[in-house]
């Protein structure tokens, strides 16, 4: 056997499985792949076939612990188990491989391991042969007895789980089976057990990954090459899959069903939507890599990637940088929306200095400026959201235009004196910022799509009189402080599309031509946590025909999902086009314990129980701890309790954490696009989630009041959705009403 061309493989369930192994055994197995790739018949590896099986080999990685591998090719091999050297050699028959016949990938079971996964969770055992026979409770129905075996291999079931399939009758059980199951047969079981229909589960589940040609199970190293086989092969993608890293895992893996979304060629805008942890993100950078892998060779950056803030922006270009690397950075241009809406306006009025102002301040101003002009009748908040939303949102610049702008969706009716005065008002305001030397986001995202919709125009001039001419130019209609005119961009990828503003989109729109693959765009309006609501087909943004779902979570336990979605319940939310969009088929296979729920009697028992709950964790980095909490005192507060027992605590500021060690505190809103191994949310008090002010609007502003609670209940679906393994939820007095249906179980 030549080892010059030796190719080693980790199949990605032997990824999984390796995770929890000893950290020694670990290191041996990235030793082992250098050894084996250098010389797999070295005496050291004890490379060996196993009895009764064609391809099955084992080689030694240690004193105590084998490789498994499957033999594909002559030089090609691929690691599907490593094993404790006492679980490598009896009962040989519980190892079954092969090439699904709907997918082509392979895969690789050990059937011992999840018959022992199953039956450890059994039924309470029968009753005594004591009772009587007519008290016997009847014997539990199998889950899966209304799908015959051809309907389930058909599904792309594993074949040699059949047997163990057909014995479920619990969803313990089930979820026993799914975690040592090859993905498909877990991904389709689980969404049969939610109520699924044979012809929905083959549609949405087994169609997007089915291989697109016949499939011969004979060909392995065939089957090796499909996106269904997810496979490492890299030293580095080995060395990230060995230390866990969530970045490694997905850098290696995109789902069949992701990938022919980021490969696409679009006719036009498109969107990814789907639920938390479904992998948008991931799908939005691999667009950009795919986008940059289609460009001519040069030193501009055409592509745009960007975000509504400047921590999510920081987040994607490290994530990018490490999925791509330098290369890969040099061709994109990565920036938060107001950043980038900044540097245009700022380009176009090089001496203005003018501080830019959040909501937060612009709010104090309005109260200020109603102060001084005794004015009671209208409440800051009002004013501002329709001064931004619709004033700002709609372009509008007279009074007789805001007569006749459409206020669909902002609450109270206004009478046309009632207009009169709002205008009059935000007059007042606009100028008062500017005799100050401020302004706000939503202005300058305004002024930004004015001044890009401008150059959009005069391109297209200078496109209409090259056309009129033949082709060639008239200089009189080039941009004379840039040179050639042209549009910045070629292709524009937007992550958490949900929380950008009107005038977000329209500049976006005018800075890259309408053509193909323009836009593309990943969000979830379940985690629209601002108050922007768009209808894109009204900003020149058309996505019909060109929208896609994603719906396996890879980050959230089915259980946390659960309850989770139990959060929303009774909600309805757009699709950013002007019908509703819901989280139908949306699911984890993954498993774990339920949400814990803790009641305390104030805020000091509240934080000192959270201390106490953290004090016991000793067995994870506290920086996979997160705490999120309602207000920034209470964050404070929260990081004094932990100090008080010497646990370290970082806050999460704009730009991330604010240190490198310790368990991570912010309000909910910071915790967007992160994720935890545990996760805690604190003060989930009624009054505090939802706040008290938005509780009073019920009375004053029913439309409004129902805008805010979604919004609320969107703000704690976030938070819920970041936890990986576990979910703490306190509160102190009465609980929120928006955990009453986990209270209820």
């Amino acid at each position: 056997m030549s080892a010059a061309h030796v190719t080693l493989r980790l199949l990605d369930k032997a990824d999984k499985e390796i995770l929890k192994l000893p950290r020694t055994v670990k290191g041996a197995i990235y030793d082992f792949q250098h050894k084996f790739k250098a010389s797999p018949n070295s005496s050291g590896l004890r490379l060996k076939q196993l009895a009764g099986h064609t391809r099955l080999w084992s080689a030694r990685v240690s004193d105590d612990y084998r490789a498994l591998l499957l033999r594909l090719a002559d030089d090609d091999w691929l690691i599907v188990s490593v094993k404790h050297r006492k679980d490598v050699y009896g009962n040989l028959d519980r190892l079954a491989y092969g090439v699904n016949q709907v997918t082509g990938g392979l895969e690789y079971v050990d059937l011992q391991v999840v018959e022992e996964s199953v039956v450890r969770r059994l039924l309470p055992p029968p009753a005594p042969e004591k009772v009587p026979e007519v008290e016997r409770p009847p014997a539990p129905a199998p889950l899966f007895a209304h799908m015959t075996d051809d309907q389930l291999t058909e599904l792309g079931v594993a074949e040699p789980l059949l047997p163990v399939v057909r014995a479920l009758t619990t969803e313990d059980q089930l979820l026993g089976l799914v975690e040592f199951a090859p993905q498909l047969t877990g991904e389709v079981l689980l969404s049969l057990f939610d109520g699924t229909s044979y012809d929905d589960v083959l549609e949405q589940v087994t169609a997007p990954v089915a291989a697109p040609e016949p499939v011969d199970t004979d060909d392995f190293q065939a089957a090796a090459e499909r996106p269904a086989t997810m496979v490492t092969t890299t030293d580095d993608a080995l060395r990230e899959a060995l230390e866990g890293g969530n970045f490694g895992r997905w850098k290696v893996f995109l789902h069949p069903t992701q990938a022919k979304l980021v490969e696409r060629d679009y006719s036009g805008p498109a969107r990814v939507g789907g639920g938390p942890g479904t992998g948008k993100t991931i799908v939005a950078l691999h667009r950009v890599r795919h986008l940059v892998a289609q460009l001519p060779p040069g030193r501009t950056k055409p592509v745009l990637l960007t975000t509504y803030n400047k921590n999510l922006a920081a987040d994607l270009r490290a994530r990018l940088l490490e999925l791509g690397g330098e290369e890969l950075l040099a061709r994109v241009e990565i920036s938060h929306v107001d950043q980038l809406a900044l540097r245009v306006v700022r380009e176009a009025e090089p001496g203005s200095s003018k501080q830019t102002i959040d909501d937060n301040l612009a709010l104090r101003e309005w109260r200020s400026m109603l102060d001084e002009l005794d004015e009671a009748g209208w409440d800051a908040e009002f004013l501002h959201e329709e001064w931004t939303q619709v004033i700002l949102g709609q372009a509008v610049t007279s009074r007789t235009e805001y007569f006749r702008a459409r206020r669909a969706g902002r609450g109270r009716n206004v009478t046309r004196s009632e207009r009169a005065e709002i205008w009059q008002l935000t007059e007042r305001f606009a100028q008062r910022l500017d005799r100050l030397g401020r302004q706000t986001w939503a202005q300058v995202a305004e002024r930004a799509a004015r001044l890009e919709l401008e150059r959009e125009q005069r391109i297209q001039a200078v496109e209409r009189q090259r056309a009129e001419a033949g082709g060639l130019d008239n200089i009189h209609l080039q941009d004379t402080s840039a040179g050639r005119l042209r549009y910045r961009y070629r292709h524009v990828v937007v992550d958490e599309a949900q929380d950008l503003q009107p005038g977000h989109w329209k500049m976006l729109r005018a800075m890259v031509a309408r053509d193909r693959n323009d836009l593309f765009l990943v969000g979830d309006t379940h985690q629209r946590i601002y108050s922007s609501q768009v209808t894109l087909g009204s900003l020149g943004i058309n996505i019909r025909g060109r929208s896609a779902k994603l719906s396996l979570s890879y980050r959230t336990t089915r259980q946390i999902l659960g309850s989770a979605l139990e959060v929303l319940r009774g909600e309805a939310f757009d699709d950013l086009d002007g019908n509703e969009e819901n989280l139908a088929g949306y699911r984890s296979v993954l498993s774990g314990g339920r949400p814990a729920l803790h009641p305390s009697s104030d805020w000091e028992a509240e934080r000192a129980s959270i201390a106490a709950l953290i004090a016991e964790w000793d067995d994870i980095p506290l920086e996979q701890i997160g705490i999120c909490v309602p207000t920034n005192d209470m964050a404070r507060e929260v990081g004094s309790a932990l100090a008080g027992v010497g646990i370290r605590a970082v806050e999460i500021g704009p730009d991330g954490p604010r240190g490198d060690e310790g368990v991570h505190i912010g309000t909910m809103f910071r915790f967007k696009g992160l994720e935890y191994q545990r996760m805690i949310i604190a003060g989930v008090t009624q009054g505090l989630v939802p706040r008290e002010a938005i509780l009073r609007l019920k009375t004053i502003d029913a439309l409004r009041h129902r805008r805010d609670m979604q919004r609320a209940r969107s703000l704690l679906f976030v938070a819920a959705t970041r936890a990986r393994d576990s979910l703490d939820i306190f509160w102190h007095g009465s609980p929120s009403q928006f955990l009453q249906p986990l209270l209820s179980t």
